[in-house]
């Protein structure tokens, strides 16, 4: 590397290598060449909002706008662009993407960082079904790597074939047990979500294959989010999740359109996610922007970070920013 970095680096330096930033400049590159072919607009939305994240999992970081002559108010940086992208899509914006910055409070290691890049992008009128062969043409373009092969195989079927256990049905006592050979998990106190969340982050994930996309689709109800949830005899959340290589890029939603479901899931999340602070504030603009209607979407949201470590062979996410929050 040029300048006068030392080894060890200095406090000042970057992290990583100034070779790294050209390949995040070019994937950037080649990620927006993709859409301009699809004909997919690029847009900007606020990185701080007056509503926060709802789901009890993302924990929001906190500022504070002081307008002249007024109170201060509080905002919140934001974790996903999802909801002021979904407003644009209300409005008739037709497919959008947008590259942008994203926080998450709470959130530090070798594949985590307070503050990452995200990929996140939205197709009216395409099935989830169809925005994963979407995301896998992404994906294949911006590795250039185009002969990289995809599986599909749904949450129960991944369970049953690496755990031999229903996910579905399984209580959690069966879950507990089936986590039993993981080292630490004794004094553990989850949920069922928990549970199923800990079985597939240690004891599946580590067996995906590394060579090709696998995706991983209908998940549990309970894990909806922002998905809808189809009425099967045994009803499943029509969501998807893509690994590559050990590790998690992307996941994508058909996306719920249903006002009234997302108020009580928003209800819902704030009642689960309390901990002893005070409530979030719900995105009422967001909701307003469902009761004019959002057309039927499928969206995503991929990990520009992770996708260059992949892209690199690196195995730290410091590797591939230039500066980590400690060096901020």
């Amino acid at each position: 590397m040029g300048g006068d970095c030392g080894q060890p680096r200095d406090f000042w330096c970057p992290s990583a290598e100034i070779e790294m930033l050209q390949v995040r400049a070019r994937l950037f590159g080649r990620i927006r060449e993709f859409f301009a072919a699809l004909g997919v607009l690029e847009v900007e939305t606020p990185i701080v909002s007056q509503a926060a994240a709802s789901d009890p999992a993302l924990a929001s970081f906190r500022t504070y706008w002081y307008a002249a002559g007024a109170r201060p108010q509080t905002l919140y940086l934001h974790t996903s662009p999802e909801l002021p992208m979904k407003r644009l899509l209300a409005a008739g914006s037709g497919p959008i993407f947008q590259i942008c910055k994203v926080f998450r409070d709470g959130e530090r290691g070798h594949r985590h960082h307070p503050e990452f890049s995200m990929l996140e992008w939205y197709r009216p009128h395409l099935s989830y079904r169809d925005l994963m062969t979407e995301v896998a043409d992404l994906v294949r373009h911006a590795l250039d790597r185009p002969t990289l092969a995809a599986r599909h195989i749904s949450y129960r079927e991944l369970f049953r074939i690496h755990l031999g256990l229903d996910p579905l049905r399984a209580d959690e006592k069966t879950l507990q047990q089936a986590a039993a050979a993981i080292p630490g998990i004794r004094d553990l106190d989850l949920d069922r979500d928990g549970w199923l969340d800990l079985l597939l982050t240690r004891r599946i994930e580590p067996r995906l294959e590394r060579e090709r996309l696998t995706f991983v689709y209908d998940y549990p109800p309970s894990q909806a989010a922002l998905a809808r949830i189809r009425p099967d005899a045994e009803p499943v959340a029509e969501r998807f999740e893509l690994y590559l290589e050990d590790m998690e890029l992307a996941n994508g939603f058909q996306e719920l359109t249903d006002v009234d479901e997302q108020r009580r899931r928003f209800d819902a999340e704030r009642q689960g996610s309390a901990r002893g602070l005070e409530p979030l504030p719900v995105d009422e603009r967001f909701l307003a922007a469902l009761e004019v209607g959002l057309p039927e979407t499928a969206g995503v949201a991929l990990g520009l970070d992770r996708l260059l470590m992949v892209a690199t062979g690196s195995t730290h996410i410091d590797q591939v920013l230039a500066f980590p929050v400690e060096r901020a």
